[in-house]
């Protein structure tokens, strides 16, 4: 006789081992998996939750620039109307040097002197003429 196919006892338990061990191996895959699979939620969570606030700080970044756009126009337009008023205030003084009685003294008394001078002359070819 020779080989026989009946399967000795010896032969099941160590099939049976085998088997044991494999489920264990695949218990422990699976058990790896889940873990896995549960680092990958909170990490794709965490994901969302760090999308959300990079989208309200990069709205609350625009805010703020757009405050500062327009506090520094405010700004500007204080410092505007106080150059303003400086200027209106230097272009007073300038008028009131440029316009001083010294300054006019000379032109007005040649408006008098040629004035009365064409006045004179007025009168004269006047009397001729009647």
């Amino acid at each position: 006789m020779g080989l026989s196919s009946d399967p000795t006892p010896d032969s099941d338990i160590i099939q049976a081992e085998q088997i044991e061990q494999e489920m264990r191996e695949i218990g422990e895959a699976l058990n790896t998996t889940e873990r896995s699979l549960t680092d990958l939620k909170s990490r794709y969570e965490q994901v969302l939750v760090l999308q959300q606030k990079q989208a309200v700080l990069k709205h609350r970044i625009e805010d703020i620039n757009i405050a500062q756009r327009h506090q520094k126009i405010k700004q500007l337009n204080t410092e505007l109307k106080e150059l303003q008023a400086e200027l209106e205030s230097i272009e007073l003084n300038l008028e009131s040097h440029l316009f001083s009685w010294g300054s006019l003294q000379e032109p007005f008394w040649q408006a008098i002197r040629f004035g009365g001078l064409g006045l004179m002359i007025g009168w004269l070819l006047k009397s001729i003429v009647n």
